[in-house]
Parts: structure tokens; C-alpha cells; sequence
């Protein structure tokens, strides 16, 4: 399917990945499958191949930019970018556009908000962690699909694209943002009361990622243009 798919297609934007990170080994094993089967379709030609990565978490005072080409993670073994770069060595027309944490738009089912807002509903708090300082880069998502179609476009070999709206907002503010919107308090926590409080969530609370996305805007001439994360999270129906 994916094959017979790929002959018909003049580019490919694969967003595609499965939701069951138990399983993450498989997963990941798969999506690099199905890239390398678009590559063999695509070989010997200019079609360009988009693929997805995402934003790593970053020390204090340092900012993820797009000449990063980070080696894959064990402990998270997605290799969709890596993969795509290794494509563009053999001449394949691929390239990466990479997400911030939160991919924001209203009706948000599956991101990060969400899941925030769900705890808060359910513990009555929407906390952070120790003084909220640390930084979380946001898009909302018809600014990203701007990134995407102007990366295919531009039918680029080998280049990273960051669609990030915003290099970092302090979680303590986004925690504050959907406190207001839950109807419930926001509340500094100690890294071992978050634990118990976000279970799996807590790593990705506490962690700090600033993006930029200079780059990608001198390249594509791409500029943000909705809402962003703390607006958006403050509309009163942002989650119906």
C-alpha cells in the first residue's frame, strides 16, 4: 500500500506515528521501514520526502537550533529524522520539519495540553515544577502545516526546518494558563511530589527545550500568524 501510494504521489509528508510508546521499539522500527519504502519509489528522482522530528530537551542556557543532527536516543529509539538525513546522502530529495512540545490549536485532543488539563481536573491543582522557569517552544498547528508545505516546496536534500512559533515560554505560565482554565489553583511542586503527580508526564513537565527557528524563517520566508500557546490556551472554548 505504501508503495503503490508513494508511485502516485509527486511529494510525501509523512506525520505519521503510533500512539503505544510501550511499544516504542516496534514502532520506531516500522516508521524507518516505511520511510526507506518511500526512498525506493522516490529513488533517482526530485520528489521530496518531509519527515517529522521533534525538539530535544536542552540544558539551562542552551537553545536547540536547525544544525543540530542529533545521534538516536536508546532509551527513545524514533529515528525518523536520522533516517531522512541518511536518505538525502544517497541523493534522495528528503528533509525534516521538527515540532516543539506543544502543537497547539483550539479543539486540541492529543497534545500536551490536554493531558495537562486532564490532571488538573482530576488532582484539583495544575502544578509546575519547582519555580516554572524552565522552557517549553510552542506552535500552533496551521502555522506548522505552513512549515511543512513550504519545506516540500521547497524540495530540500538534507535540511532541518524548525516550524516553532515561540523559543520558550515558562512552564510556570502554562501551568497558570490552564489553571484558569481548568477552574483550579497553580502550584509550585518539588520534582518528587511531581513524580507522583504527572506519573509519566512529570520528564516532559520539567524538562527544558528553547528552539529556534531563525533559520527556517530566512529559509522558507515563513512567519507565525495565529495565536500563540498562552492566547490560545485562554480562549474559553479552546478545549470544545
Amino acid at each position: 500500500m505504501l508503495r503503490a501510494g508513494a508511485s502516485e504521489a509527486d511529494g510525501i509528508v509523512h506525520t505519521a506515528f503510533g500512539l503505544d510508546l510501550s511499544q516504542i521499539v516496534k514502532l520506531a522500527e516500522e516508521e524507518r521501514r516505511a520511510i526507506e519504502t518511500f526512498a525506493d519509489v522516490f529513488e533517482g528522482s526530485r520528489r521530496p520526502i518531509v519527515v517529522t522530528g521533534g525538539v530535544l530537551l536542552m540544558p539551562k542556557g542552551e537553545v536547540f537550533d536547525e544544525s543540530a543532527r542529533p545521534p538516536v536516543d536508546p532509551a527513545f529509539p524514533r529515528a525518523s529524522e536520522q533516517t531522512a538525513f541518511a536518505l538525502a546522502e544517497r541523493g534522495i530529495h528528503a528533509s525534516v520539519v521538527r515540532n516543539p512540545r506543544s502543537v497547539h490549536g483550539q479543539r486540541e485532543r492529543h497534545g500536551f495540553v490536554p493531558m495537562l488539563a486532564a490532571v488538573a481536573r482530576k488532582t484539583g491543582v495544575s502544578a509546575y515544577i519547582e519555580d516554572g522557569s524552565n522552557l517549553w517552544p510552542a506552535v500552533h498547528r496551521l502555522d506548522s502545516a505552513r512549515v511543512y508545505r513550504l519545506a516540500l516546496e521547497r524540495g530540500a536534500c538534507g535540511e532541518a526546518f524548525h516550524a516553532i512559533a515561540e523559543e520558550g515560554i515558562p512552564f510556570q505560565r502554562i501551568a497558570e494558563a490552564i489553571g484558569r482554565q481548568v477552574g483550579v489553583p497553580a502550584r509550585s511542586m518539588s520534582r518528587e511530589e511531581a513524580e507522583a503527580h504527572f506519573g509519566g508526564l512529570a520528564v516532559w513537565v520539567a524538562g527544558n527545550g528553547p528552539a529556534s527557528s531563525r533559520r527556517t524563517r530566512d529559509a522558507l520566508g515563513w512567519e507565525p500568524r495565529e495565536n500563540g500557546l498562552l492566547a490560545d490556551i485562554e480562549r474559553r472554548n479552546y478545549s470544545e
